[in-house]
């Protein structure tokens, strides 16, 4: 291992279970050059503004900050998302939404209006719109500056023409808004799902932004009230698909069929086993 890979990974054993992985990220990341790179060069020697550049960047990460705040991008979906301390880190455990969404959209040629709840960084809308060219997606956030990271990004990956952005709780209060004959095939939403006395004690709470991530009680407040809004925008035939916590999968079927008594619900787990997407088909 490189002497400075070395002394970086030792400096961040007492504060990461992969201090290995992120101190390579982080040299890479401050000299421009692949990860790949950094390790088969024993030799590599930051020069003084690089090293500056490394000593704050391990000062914030002692103090707590996450990694991707650090850098700020994160890899999801193959693509290398900006992010800020404004939005929550992307994790792949959203990829599972983002393939069940794109492979749907995929099957026909006539479905193409999406909207994307709580959008944060825009990871879902924007992966989508790489890949299906011809999807229309409004995108919304209740956070401004969140929406302004989405923004970002979607110009990042060259679809911001096919992303329309909203500040709004949930949804705009009339369709009229967003020019798609007033309905969508798709809605997808991560949305904030842990429950608020869980959330206290997690680490995350106060690393990542709490309105990202608060679901309220139990963890299905927003749930709900998007479940409440949602057929007045939604074409026939649609589909919705909701990132959920992993301990609610039965509590959120059970809330899905109380709103869409007729509708055809699934529930889907991610690669590591767990509750993770849920799919109503309306």
């Amino acid at each position: 291992m490189p002497p400075l890979l070395s002394d970086l990974t030792a400096r961040l054993a007492s504060i990461s279970d992969t201090s290995a992985l992120d101190a390579s990220v982080l040299i890479a990341h401050i000299m421009d050059k692949p990860r790949a790179w950094v390790v088969a060069h024993p030799e590599l020697t930051p020069t003084t503004e690089q090293q500056e550049k490394l000593e704050e960047s391990l000062a914030r990460l002692e103090n707590g900050e996450p990694l991707p705040y650090v850098l700020g991008r994160w890899e999801f979906f193959g693509m290398e998302f900006d992010v800020t301390s404004d939005v929550l880190i992307p994790r792949p455990e959203t990829e599972l939404l983002v393939e069940k969404a794109i492979a749907w959209l995929q099957q026909s040629n006539v479905r193409r209006t999406v909207a994307d709840v709580g959008t944060g960084s825009g990871i879902i809308a924007v992966s989508i719109a790489r890949h299906v060219p011809d999807a229309h997606i409004l995108a919304t956030d209740i956070s401004r500056p969140a929406l302004e990271v989405a923004e970002r990004n979607a110009r990042k990956f060259g679809v911001s023409n096919r992303i329309s952005f909203a500040e709004c709780d949930i949804l705009p209060p009339r369709p009229a808004s967003f020019p798609t004959e007033e309905h969508f095939d798709l809605l997808c939403a991560n949305l904030p799902y842990i429950p608020t006395e869980t959330l206290r004690s997690l680490p995350v709470y106060g690393r990542e932004p709490a309105i990202a991530l608060d679901g309220g009680a139990d963890g299905l407040d927003l749930f709900r009230k998007l479940m409440r809004v949602a057929p007045d925008w939604m074409a026939p035939n649609s589909l919705i698909l909701l990132e959920i916590e992993s301990t609610l999968g039965v509590q959120a079927v059970n809330t899905a069929y109380d709103m869409f008594s007729q509708a055809e619900i699934h529930l889907h787990r991610d690669l590591a086993g767990r509750d993770r997407l849920l799919e109503i088909m309306l």
